[in-house]
């Protein structure tokens, strides 16, 4: 499979293409194949490159408006959106550096706009600090790159992924974390075969081994530590990934609202003589529940894009508001799945159905870093507390 199309006109998600993708997600999910038509159309419709500036071929797009999209993807298939969220929030966060004067994220906006497609190396066994930790050693090579040697789970993309962004402990200097990009054809890249999973079974995250895969002195993108400046690209980085995945979380969450709207206005209610059961007071009740849940979501994450896409500047209060976004979109779509399965009925329990697949998908909500307890450690700490740190 070529990851390589020629440049198109600006990115348009027509309503055919999103049926297609609907129509394809219970096979992808059935058999665990990856999203082979779904990104190739996507690819083709310039969705992976939309958000590069247009002089890079792309269509502009920023946070918010990316994540309107996004969200309409992930309402007919999680995976297809999710996975491709993983290179997206990499080209977004190279836009908005771009465009704020930083030159050395051009080669990577070249990268996209010739076909480059990233997914992210991050989660690790054994290191639950998530970017602030590393299990796996960057090896200076001298000449300001690094050599990373770890095992690398959950690459989303693996099928197609051609740029890896990985980090790695520096083994002269064990407090430093080393952020930086491989290549696939590295001789140090060997991508596992070894997704099979209850949920998310089409993103095909295979795990990744790197054994002394080289990063460059140019593709460093940061060398974070006690005393080192902070990385505006990580912060954007982070921007982008959170408010992309609470879309995808938010979309699980309305799709499983519809499905539980339609079935209960289409079938009767012997206890009301008859009735559509959506005219029973207690169903009307548990949906309402959801409709809070999920109003309070999608104010809270779209806010989110809109201030970033509007002043996309890191700070405490941005770590704490994208944070707690992207807690409250992941755990507030299981609750909602969860009221609302008994009332799509039982079978919601039959293989195949939608409201099945979407069941298993958003269980995997608390494991995209950082996860709930990360989340809570730090918006409860006394520094993030403090009120110097509010923006409201």
């Amino acid at each position: 499979m070529t990851t390589t199309a020629p440049l198109t006109a600006p990115f348009v998600l027509d309503d055919a293409l999103l049926a297609r993708i609907e129509d394809r997600a219970d096979a992808s999910d059935r058999a665990g194949t990856f999203f082979t038509e779904d990104f190739e159309e996507l690819r083709d419709a310039g969705y992976y490159r939309s958000p590069l500036p247009v002089e890079f071929g792309g269509s502009g797009l920023s946070l918010a408006e990316l994540a309107a999209a996004h969200r309409r993807i992930a309402y007919r298939s999680t995976a297809t959106a999710l996975a491709s969220g993983m290179h997206l929030f990499w080209v977004g966060a190279a836009a908005d550096r771009y465009r704020a004067g930083d030159e050395s994220v051009r080669w990577l906006l070249e990268a996209v706009r010739d076909g480059a497609i990233i997914a992210a190396g991050h989660s690790e066994s054994g290191n639950d600090l998530g970017l602030g930790g590393s299990t796996t050693d960057a090896e200076p090579d001298g000449a300001g790159g690094y050599r990373f040697t770890g095992h690398k789970h959950f690459t989303s993309l693996s099928p197609v992924w051609t740029l890896l962004g990985v980090h790695g402990r520096d083994t002269e200097d064990s407090a430093v974390i080393v952020h930086g990009f491989v290549e696939r054809a590295d001789p140090g890249v060997t991508v596992q075969d070894n997704w099979d999973t209850f949920a998310l079974r089409a993103t095909r995250s295979d795990d990744t081994l790197l054994d002394r895969a080289h990063s460059p002195a140019d593709r460093i993108i940061a060398v974070a530590g006690p005393g080192r400046p902070g990385s505006d690209y990580l912060a954007s980085v982070a921007a982008w990934a959170l408010v992309l995945t609470s879309n995808v979380y938010l979309a699980i969450g309305q799709r499983a609202l519809d499905l539980a709207v339609a079935a209960s206005g289409g079938r009767s209610s012997a206890k009301l003589g008859g009735e559509p059961r959506l005219n029973d007071p207690f169903i009307q009740s548990v949906l309402a529940d959801a409709v809070i849940e999920l109003d309070g979501i999608e104010a809270h994450v779209d806010a989110a894009a809109r201030k970033w896409s509007d002043d996309p500047v890191g700070s405490a209060a941005w770590a704490r508001r994208l944070q707690a976004a992207k807690v409250h979109a992941t755990t507030g779509a299981k609750k909602v799945v969860d009221l609302v399965l008994p009332i799509v009925g039982g079978r919601s329990l039959h293989r195949g159905s939608v409201i099945e697949r979407l069941y298993r998908d958003v269980a995997a909500g608390v494991f995209h870093n950082p996860t709930p307890d990360t989340v809570r450690r730090t918006l409860g700490s006394p520094e993030l507390l403090s009120r110097d740190t509010f923006d409201r």
